[in-house]
């Protein structure tokens, strides 16, 4: 049987990211374990390991963190050994250098180095040398967009570099639903008909920059009094959002939701997704907004770039010109054949992201390793 394991720093990056992939492994006969921290149980996991991993690369619990590890891999004779996440892709292919002397091979996938084109050079100096170390240990390195691949593949070591479109977003339960269905679940969730619906699916901080929407809701509302916001995601910015909103005076006409299991359908029932990160690798909320026909405006990184094309399915604007958004998202509200045209080719795009495509292209990376 083959054997693999999977490390991440946190057990919810499996949970949200990995579950479809893990079941598509598990059904053809790989046996599947995984190490993390975090008691959050997983489906389709023969063996859990929980270790004391932080996502401070700084902080001393990853040195405990690196010697479980270390054990793990060398006691459990791993065809493959799969990590995720900055601190979690360092401690693994460190604690694998003998483990890949006996034949185990090591992916690393990187959501989205912190160095890229435009980034801080205290980013370069900093994460690009470290990077530039790990790659020497890692035998396949799976990018996810492209300018992250042809820097990869310049820059750094890696045996291989292959890219992979993303994580794949779980089609089963993100896609497009009639308008009857749609003012149906409105209905159930509080919400009105002729509401103007934005949502933003992403946990509040620093980089998701949701303060960004707040200033762009203030300009909108001057014009559709009837436009809500609705952000969805745990608040980590000690709620500096929640209290902007109020000193803008938005506060009427934006939900903050936290964490929600029902996340599907709120942006099911959605006009356009809006996102406002400063760096992104490839995100999952953006293709599961498309999938549900949502045309989006965005703030240009590489990220949403892959995803998001200019007037085609959306549009892009850059960083913090909250009022270049409002424009966009005015313009969406008000051309309903525009709306329609870039709705019904987000569908279309966002295709070849699908978790189905993304298992395939792993199945491939696997084989071609073993």
């Amino acid at each position: 049987m083959k054997k693999i394991l999977f490390i991440a720093t946190i057990a919810e990056h499996f949970y949200y990211f990995h579950l479809p992939c893990f079941k598509f492994f598990k059904d053809n006969g790989w046996q599947i374990h995984v190490a993390c921290s975090g008691e959050r149980k997983l489906p389709y996991c023969d063996n859990k390991f929980v270790l004391p991993i932080k996502r401070n690369p700084f902080d001393v619990s990853n040195l405990l963190a690196y010697k479980q590890l270390k054990k793990i891999i060398e006691n459990g004779d791993y065809d493959i050994v799969h990590c995720h996440t900055p601190v979690g892709g360092i401690l693994t292919r460190l604690a694998a250098r003998n483990a890949r002397k006996k034949g185990t091979k090591v992916v690393y996938t990187a959501h989205g180095f912190h160095f890229y084109r435009g980034a801080p050079k205290i980013n370069w100096l900093v994460y690009y040398p470290i990077e530039l170390f790990m790659s020497r240990f890692t035998d396949c390195l799976i990018t996810i967009n492209d300018e992250d691949y042809v820097l990869a593949q310049k820059k750094l070591n890696a045996r291989e570099v292959v890219k992979v479109n993303g994580v794949g977003y779980n089609s089963d339960i993100f896609y497009k639903i009639s308008p009857d269905k749609k003012m149906m679940l409105r209905k159930e969730k509080g919400f009105f008909a002729d509401d103007k619906i934005l949502i933003y699916v992403a946990e509040m901080n620093e980089n998701k920059n949701q303060g960004m929407l707040l200033r762009a809701l203030k300009e909108i509302i001057a014009e559709e009094k009837n436009v809500r916001l609705l952000l969805v995601g745990a608040d980590n910015y000690d709620g500096r959002y929640v209290r902007l909103a109020s000193e803008l005076g938005v506060s009427e006409n934006v939900d903050f939701l936290g964490h929600r299991e029902d996340t599907c359908e709120l942006v099911q029932i959605s006009d356009i997704m809006v996102g406002s990160s400063i760096r992104e690798g490839l995100p999952v909320n953006v293709m599961e907004a498309m999938a549900c026909g949502l045309p989006t405006v965005l703030t240009d990184n590489r990220g949403h770039r892959a995803l998001c094309k200019d007037s085609v399915n959306g549009f892009l604007v850059q960083p913090n010109d909250y009022e270049s958004m409002a424009r966009r998202i005015c313009r969406l509200l008000e051309d309903n054949v525009l709306y329609q045209k870039l709705s019904e080719n987000a569908t279309e795009l966002v295709k070849k992201y699908s978790k189905e495509n993304v298992i395939c292209e792993l199945e491939k990376i696997y084989e071609k390793l073993m």
